[in-house]
């Protein structure tokens, strides 16, 4: 007797998605060690999961291409604040706060680039 199996279909749609979501908790991380634990960012992840496969590719493409220079930019940030505590520094509060506002702004600014 032959099994039927159903046909096998490749969908990127969960890789993409699972990495754009990696990304904004990634930076979401990174803003709870800068802000004392405060700092959760937008809360735009359902509202991406729910636009993502509408949003097309190209916005997908942005989306991928801006949150990885905020990754990049997030991480570089943090790792100046912890070079200074590690230097026995203590961060400019200022600097800190300004990093802070501008990780939220570009996430959120990000985040909308799909859930509009």
């Amino acid at each position: 007797m032959q099994q039927l199996n159903p046909e096998s279909r490749t969908d990127s749609r969960p890789v993409a998605y699972a990495e754009a979501v990696s990304r904004l908790a990634g930076v979401r991380h990174a803003l709870r060690l800068v802000d004392n634990g405060f700092a959760d960012g937008p809360q735009n992840d359902e509202a991406i999961a729910s636009a993502w496969d509408q949003a097309g590719d190209a916005r997908q493409r942005l989306f991928d291409r801006r949150s990885g220079k905020i990754v990049g930019a997030a991480a570089a940030g943090v790792e100046a604040l912890m070079i200074e505590q590690q230097e026995g520094r203590e961060p400019h509060e200022a600097a800190t706060q300004a990093l802070v506002d501008q990780i939220r702004r570009e996430l959120e600014d990000v985040a909308g680039i799909i859930a509009r």
